[in-house]
């Protein structure tokens, strides 16, 4: 049988795949739709302090190869979130048998935004309190973060822009983004893992910038900014005019970018961008991936996370790797 239980610096997936923040709403909209057995995490649509209202519409458009949006990061709200969103959670995802015979529930993972620094801090510091953290444990391998809640970590989404240094955007600057970083890390115990832009000449200032704020894994990547046009009106076909391409189109440069930011850290990679079949995700896999995030495809096909899981598995035994965990980095000379 093949191990599929994976650690996503600090987080105990028992299955390698998660969802794509935005994409699967907070976790509960899929229920029936979805075999939530096959998926080791639910990653939930972004949260900050207050609700948000997004940008105006329409904000979104299909492309070939994928879908253009501008969402704007609409959302609830922490009180809202941990109020309403996780006792629903609670009570109506079903919990999987995992390898040892116990049961559980997927965990959440938490992706969380702010416009300044102190809002990033004071979300991930009511998060981490809700979750119940109360220690940090280690195992064999160093240092393991543990939440006793089902909010199993947070994903940090520093493509925002910080309000009070002009409309910078976090992660754009390796010292801004070690800054913030190291504010969350501070205000929380919980597995932090940081979701870095694409749009970067290098990847390597901005992983060693969350390895020096105290990050526990990466995600990457973010969607690639984008612009569709509406040729006969002349217009812009989003009415934020610009948005981030996500789906089929993005995949070899995500590939790319977890190949590269694998081979200037050990902190484990959870990897998405353009998964629509097992092979996608094997790729990021062998590229460095420690864990994988399934997200625009299931707009269309809801069983991709089973049919992905499934083809991972396959793969596994075919190829003579007895744990998924084996894969990582696993290229051929």
């Amino acid at each position: 049988m093949i191990e599929t239980q994976v650690n996503l610096g600090g987080l105990e997936m028992a299955t390698p795949i998660t969802t794509a923040s935005g994409t699967f709403g907070y976790g509960t909209e899929y229920l029936g739709a979805v075999d939530y057995s096959k998926l080791g995490a639910v990653t939930a649509k972004g949260i900050r302090v207050e609700p948000w209202p997004g940008n105006p519409m329409p904000r979104h458009a299909e492309v070939y190869g994928g879908l253009v949006n501008a969402i704007g990061l609409q959302g609830t709200g922490v009180e809202h979130f941990l109020n309403v969103t996780v006792p629903w959670y609670e009570n109506s995802v079903p919990s999987c048998v995992l390898a040892d015979g116990s049961t559980k529930q997927p965990p959440m993972i938490v992706n969380i935004w702010g416009g300044s620094i102190d809002e990033y801090a004071e979300v991930a510091r009511r998060l981490g309190d809700a979750a119940g953290e109360t220690h940090r444990g280690t195992d064999a391998a160093g240092e393991t973060l543990r939440g006793t809640g089902v909010i199993g970590a947070l994903e940090m989404n520093v493509s925002c822009p910080n309000v009070k240094a002009g409309g910078h955007t976090f992660g754009q600057d390796p010292k801004v983004l070690c800054e913030v970083v190291s504010a969350v890390r501070k205000a929380t115990t919980l597995p932090l893992i940081v979701k870095l832009a694409p749009n970067m000449p290098s990847i390597a200032p901005y992983v060693k910038a969350c390895e020096d704020g105290g990050a526990d894994a990466l995600s990457m990547i973010n969607t690639i900014p984008a612009m569709v046009i509406d040729i006969e009106k002349r217009k812009p076909v989003i009415a934020n005019k610009t948005g981030g391409l996500s789906g089929r189109g993005i995949h070899p440069a995500a590939v790319k970018i977890v190949y590269d930011a694998h081979k200037v850290t050990k902190l484990p990679i959870l990897a998405m961008g353009g998964i629509y079949e097992a092979k996608d995700a094997i790729e990021f896999f062998l590229a460095g991936a420690t864990a994988v995030a399934v997200g625009t495809a299931t707009f269309t096909n809801p069983n991709i996370v089973s049919e992905v899981y499934d083809g991972i598995v396959a793969y596994c035994e075919r190829q003579g790797f007895k744990s998924v965990s084996e894969m990582t980095g696993a290229l051929a000379d």
